[in-house]
């Protein structure tokens, strides 16, 4: 698998991050891709197969937002949320964040590749998502 960070203000990567996210994310209202930083992440055969972007948080000026991240259902299971999570955290440790922060609404397998990599729940003042939301935040 190969992962890179992609300019999405370009009309064809914009076009790539739409697809992806209707293909891993059918049910989802579609995260706007035209801000913060994003990467893609192609299998052997140079298939796109898997997504992620963060943002600076709009709440805590020293944040990150693990804002919108997928992997195509024939390519689960094989730690590339992982990896694209590691990656954001990179990112955000180079940008002089704190803090991550992100949330879960009913999908296990994302709640236990946050936890694989550092991140803890956590019970924001306001909370931002809909009911049974889960919150989650890491130290960078």
């Amino acid at each position: 698998m190969k992962i890179k960070q992609v300019d999405s203000s370009k009309r064809s990567v914009a076009a790539l991050l739409t697809a992806l996210q209707q293909t891993c994310l059918p049910y989802d209202k579609l995260y706007e891709t035209d801000g913060g930083y994003w990467w893609t992440a192609t299998d052997d055969s140079g298939v796109a197969c898997g997504f992620a972007g963060l943002a600076a948080s709009v709440r805590w000026g020293d944040t990150g937002y693990l804002c919108r991240a997928g992997v195509i259902p024939s390519h689960r299971g094989q730690g590339l949320q992982k990896k694209l999570i590691r990656i954001r955290i990179r990112k955000a440790k180079a940008l002089g964040w704190q803090w991550l922060v992100t949330d879960t609404y009913h999908n296990p397998a994302s709640a236990n590749s946050l936890i694989a990599c550092g991140f803890k729940m956590f019970e924001p003042s306001i909370p931002w998502g809909a009911r049974g939301t889960l919150y989650w935040r890491r130290k960078v």
